[in-house]
């Protein structure tokens, strides 16, 4: 679209146009409806908060709001691809590519990821009776980061300069060479941003299981979903500095002129080692949180303790650890030979092991319990089928002969969902559903949440499970267009239906959380009838929570509890010391701080890169000579003196 403007000529994509529309007017709704119902106060204390229990909504309600924006995204995709030779409004070429590049690197860093850690923060300190995080500032930093981080990606598509380089950025399209524009620099800035609040995350999870667990509450005693949080912060830990590491890089190669990833010293294939090096640990940094979702929710809707506790840990270390040793399946075309495939082609199938154990194990946990089919258990029900398909093709893919047909076809699109959407979607929507009343004293509607069930599951195996076939009929991923001669057109026109299937089904899921908070269903500390915990604190969790804080003795303190001493928990002789949590401005403040200090190198301001670089520095000084030990103790002098 052009419009003439004091005698210029201006272009703007109709996209980018509607999308402005679109955010103007939800945002001035948002406005209007925040102002005549005045939360502006409940809106300060969760921009200005530290505990962990509204941090954690603070990343699931991101988690949703971008999961929508790239939902959207992958509506657009199949709408493209739902007929041969088809022409969608403006989303054919290049368009196509920031499509599905935006779509990828949103749904694996701004939506799996913040669900995950969003859901560890609520639940995590509950379930291992510590009063908050270990550090609940720097907590609260992790989220802004995170969230400037994700802004200043999705900023790109306002500012047409969407990243077009795929959400794994491959080299050397990701270079300045072949993609001068700013799209990929956002993407670098973006991931970089985020990054470091996610690897701020992880140390604060470590921490927090390590030092702040009740008394009683040895490693042994963990609930799974506690144990499956640790594994994933050490593989955070490890994994996301490598990342970091490869877009500073990249960064170098598309800002000043070095050649890492590209000629005679350089080499692509370094970018590939150092993304799968990060990219393969980071499908199990989404995917193993889930299954420590599944293994409570399991083990509470079966009333039954979870089968092989020992062995389902063990598995998850195994995984954790087999995850880094996996890489090069993503590259067996590459080139590097008969005996590096082999060995990793090995490698990959051995994960298989740990990950069956586990599928027995919660079958085992289900076989002669009392089932309730509750909202939660239907997630985690119709997730062991599902992920049970993705490991299968999983394997098939890691026979590296089998490889060469495979890669970069559907196959591996439909491989990728199924685990990625099989695993870590549905394990959040079960993690939400299951830990809603601890976030908000309510749980979500029954009705609404079995209809979003069905309608998101069937539609997912109706979108994903014919591209498999399309993969093996030959179709390229990343493709825009293809012919009828192709013999892929009922196999896109079908996985077309399934994703608006799955759109609904998300629909409702929205409609429900709307619908409980208009009438909210309020509920005692322990709907569920659990076992861990969590349960025993009121809904929703307070800020210091145990009081007096409990003796840990078992695997499942409440559920002993309520058989042999009526419900009460032991009360412990010692408890640890609280963590400090104080409201600060000062965490969001710094991210958008970083937020503009990246946008200078972006668009290559140099005055400006040392104004804001000055400032940053000087919030390092601030922050070290604040004291809120000092603070507190103050307030206390203060508050005995009245």
């Amino acid at each position: 679209m052009t419009f003439e403007l004091f005698n210029r000529t201006f272009f703007i994509a109709t996209d980018v146009l509607l999308a402005y529309i679109a955010l103007i007017g939800t945002g001035l709704g948002v406005l209007y409806l925040v102002n005549r119902a005045n939360k502006w106060s409940v809106i300060k204390d969760y921009v200005t908060t530290t505990h962990h229990r509204k941090i954690g909504v603070l990343y699931l309600l991101s988690a949703t709001l971008f999961f929508l924006r790239a939902g959207i995204e992958a509506l657009i995709i199949r709408t493209q691809l739902a007929v041969p030779e088809n022409d969608f409004w403006v989303f054919q070429g290049d368009k196509f590519n920031e499509a599905f590049t935006t779509h990828g690197t949103i749904m694996i860093f701004f939506v799996a990821m913040p669900l995950l850690i969003g859901l560890m923060n609520v639940a995590v300190p509950l379930q291992i009776g510590a009063q908050d995080m270990a550090f609940p500032y720097m907590n609260a930093l992790s989220f802004w980061l995170f969230l400037a981080g994700a802004i200043l990606v999705n900023m790109s598509f306002f500012m047409t300069a969407s990243p077009n380089a795929g959400w794994t950025a491959y080299a050397p399209l990701s270079t300045a060479e072949f993609t001068p524009e700013a799209g990929n620099d956002y993407y670098i800035f973006g991931l970089q941003v985020s990054g470091v609040g996610t690897i701020l995350a992880a140390i604060n999870m470590i921490v927090t299981i390590v030092r702040h667990r009740a008394p009683g509450m040895k490693m042994t005693r963990m609930p799974l979903f506690a144990w499956s949080t640790l594994v994933t912060a050490f593989l955070i830990l490890i994994a996301f500095p490598v990342l970091t590491i490869a877009l500073y890089i990249l960064m170098f190669d598309r800002l000043f002129g070095t050649s890492f990833f590209s000629g005679e010293a350089g080499s692509p294939i370094y970018w590939q080692h150092l993304f799968w090096i990060f990219g393969h640990p980071e499908v199990y940094i989404i995917v193993i949180p889930a299954f420590g979702i599944f293994s409570d929710v399991i083990s509470t809707f079966s009333k039954k303790r979870v089968f092989g506790y020992t062995s389902m840990v063990v598995a998850i270390v195994i995984i954790g650890l087999l995850g880094f040793m996996v890489w090069v399946h993503h590259m067996f075309t590459v080139g590097l030979g008969p005996v590096v495939n082999t060995v990793f082609a090995i490698t990959t199938m051995l994960i298989a092991v740990p990950t069956g154990i586990k599928i027995f194990n919660w079958l085992f946990t289900m076989r002669k319990g009392v089932i309730h089919l509750g909202t939660p258990m239907l997630f985690a029900a119709g997730f062991i089928p599902t992920f049970v398909i993705g490991g299968v093709t999983g394997v098939m893919l890691a026979v590296a002969a089998a490889d060469f047909q495979f890669h970069d076809t559907y196959f591996v699109v439909a491989h990728f969902h199924y685990t990625m959407v099989g695993g870590t979607v549905l394990g959040a929507f079960a993690g939400i559903y299951y830990w809603f009343p601890k976030m908000f004293g309510f749980k979500l509607k029954d009705g609404l949440g079995k209809a979003h069930f069905w309608l998101f599951l069937i539609g997912f195996h109706i979108t994903f499970f014919p591209q498999h076939f399309a993969g093996l009929n030959g179709m390229p991923r990343r493709v825009y267009t293809y012919t009828a001669e192709d013999n892929i057109f009922i196999f896109n026109f079908i996985s077309t239906i399934g994703a608006f299937m799955m759109g609904i089904g998300t629909l409702f899921f929205v409609w429900n959380i709307y619908k409980s908070f208009k009438n909210p269903d309020r509920c005692g500390n322990d709907p569920w009838n659990g076992r861990t915990l969590e349960w025993s604190v009121p809904s929703p969790a307070p800020e210091h929570p145990f009081d007096p804080m409990p003796q840990v003795t078992t695997i499942d303190p409440l559920w002993e509890a309520k058989r042999n001493r009526g419900g009460k928990l032991p009360v412990a002789n010692t408890s640890r010391s609280a963590p400090i949590d104080v409201t600060s401005w000062q965490p969001v403040g710094f991210s958008g701080l970083i937020m503009l200090f990246s946008l200078s190198f972006i668009y290559h301001v140099t005055w400006l890169q040392i104004v804001l670089g000055i400032m940053v520095l000087a919030f390092f000084a601030l922050r070290t000579l604040t004291d809120e030990h000092t603070k507190m103790a103050r307030e206390g002098e203060d508050h005995d003196n009245i």
